[in-house]
């Protein structure tokens, strides 16, 4: 006898109606490959992400019953991954940085001689960054102009320049522990 294969939509009523575990296993089996694939390309670590792929479907059969088809089943996955995937990549981001931060400010104590010292090895570090991410450090925190005054003078949006900053900060970062290493 042949099986009849369920759309996804159906199956997610079928769930919602039931709570019967087979068609949700059916979306499982039908998406975790994409899943897969979708959270490898994001993270570039295997173990990584796999591990994202069962968060991601714990999270979806945890918020099944709100899904509402306005989309269709697979793009609301997609997107949920997405997110996922991009959050935690975030969080890990955020708290090597506060990590990395933290091993600085206590690296050696302020004296005015250490100051010096990093003021000189940041200027060094600096001079390796191109011109114009140096000038637009310079406008912001040394000139203390506004990002808003910042993007009428560069004629780009106040997002462009915030994300420029942020980009150019943490290539100084990366360059600054290179060098002190």
């Amino acid at each position: 006898m042949k099986r009849v294969r369920l759309a996804d939509e159906q199956l997610v009523n079928l769930f919602k109606d039931t709570n019967d575990d087979e068609p949700f296993k059916a979306l499982y089996d039908r998406y975790v490959g994409k899943v897969y694939k979708t959270c490898l390309s994001i993270t570039k670590d295997s173990e990584e992400a796999q591990d994202y792929t069962q968060e991601i479907f714990i999270r979806v059969l945890s918020k099944l019953d709100t899904f509402q088809n306005r989309s269709t089943f697979s793009t609301w996955l997609y997107a949920i991954s997405q997110h996922y995937c991009l959050d935690q990549l975030r969080m890990k981001k955020k708290m090597s940085t506060e990590t990395i931060s933290d091993e600085l400010d206590i690296s050696e104590p302020d004296t005015a001689e250490s100051v010096e010292n990093r003021m000189y090895e940041l200027e060094i570090v600096m001079n390796q960054l191109p011109a114009e991410d140096i000038k637009l450090l310079r406008l912001k925190h040394e000139h203390g102009m506004s990002i808003k005054d910042i993007s009428q003078q560069y004629q780009i949006s106040e997002s462009a320049v915030k994300m420029r900053l942020k980009r150019t900060r943490d290539k100084l970062l990366n360059l600054y522990i290179d060098y002190n290493q």
